[in-house]
């Protein structure tokens, strides 16, 4: 199995997960020509995409999915709230597979573990996709931890997570004080503190890579959260896990698991 996270940040997420000659899509926030470009930079072709999956209904996740879905005829898998909410952004969809939060699906030889998250949206997901023992965890757009997600992904073998903000610079930016106050609530993002925690409580010696991801440009440095984690990575003695950077403006190579 392996991934690229095509784009992460504020300004559009995309990430591609393949097996064998197929692959999905988890989010789609990229305009349908720049996920189709983006895909081409790393290998991938939008004709190996068997499904789109939707984690909740905010642009800068579902922005090309429409276009993506009718242009391939892809299935688009997401919850009813979401697709509810999402609709206007999404328009006329050439098949939806409406899913409850918590099921696990198959998607070809893929497996979708789905659970619940807090963050600001109608019913927003986070996934474990496995396939024969090999488990990544992805979770941005989280206010905070809770007990089931960290449930979901301590046995992941890739983790892409969140380190969103550091505290100080979003509380000296620019950000009118109504922004800053939902980042910083409980339904909003994790900062490098927060992500470090949650990454701490998940870490385990098969852990073998952590994409640190959606780092705000405006409020966080990449320097700032790769230092939060490498030290929690220290400290739990995995010196070996590999730590890479998700970008907003280009898709990372494919990372191999």
């Amino acid at each position: 199995m392996k991934f690229s996270i095509l784009s992460s940040g504020s300004r559009g997420n995309a990430c591609y997960i393949e097996t064998g000659n197929a692959g999905i899509l988890v989010d789609a926030g990229l305009s349908g020509i720049e996920i189709e470009r983006r895909l081409a930079s790393v290998g991938g072709s939008p004709e190996s995409l068997e499904a789109i999956v939707v984690t909740h209904e905010h642009s800068d996740h579902i922005k090309g999915v429409g276009v993506l879905a009718r242009r391939y005829n892809l299935p688009v898998y997401a919850n009813s709230r979401t697709l509810e909410r999402g609709e206007k952004t999404l328009g006329k969809l050439p098949s939806v597979i409406s899913i409850q939060t918590g099921e696990t699906l198959k998607i070809n030889h893929l497996s979708l573990e789905t659970f619940t998250k807090c963050h600001d949206a109608a019913d927003p997901m986070g996934l474990v996709v496995s396939r024969n023992g090999v488990r990544i965890g992805l979770v941005t757009d989280m206010g905070r931890s809770t007990r089931l997600a960290e449930d979901r992904l301590r046995t992941c073998t890739a983790l892409i997570m969140e380190f969103n903000y550091d505290p100080a610079m979003l509380s000296e930016g620019p950000y009118p004080l109504d922004l800053k106050r939902r980042i910083n609530s409980s339904e909003g993002h994790l900062s490098n503190e927060q992500a470090g925690e949650l990454l701490e409580a998940v870490s385990h010696p098969d852990l073998k890579w952590v994409a640190l991801a959606h780092i705000s440009e405006t409020n966080n440095e990449a320097a700032k959260a790769l230092h939060a984690a490498e030290t929690v990575l220290n400290r739990c003695g995995l010196k070996e896990t590999r730590i890479v950077i998700g970008k907003q403006d280009e898709a990372l190579p494919f990372i191999e698991i």
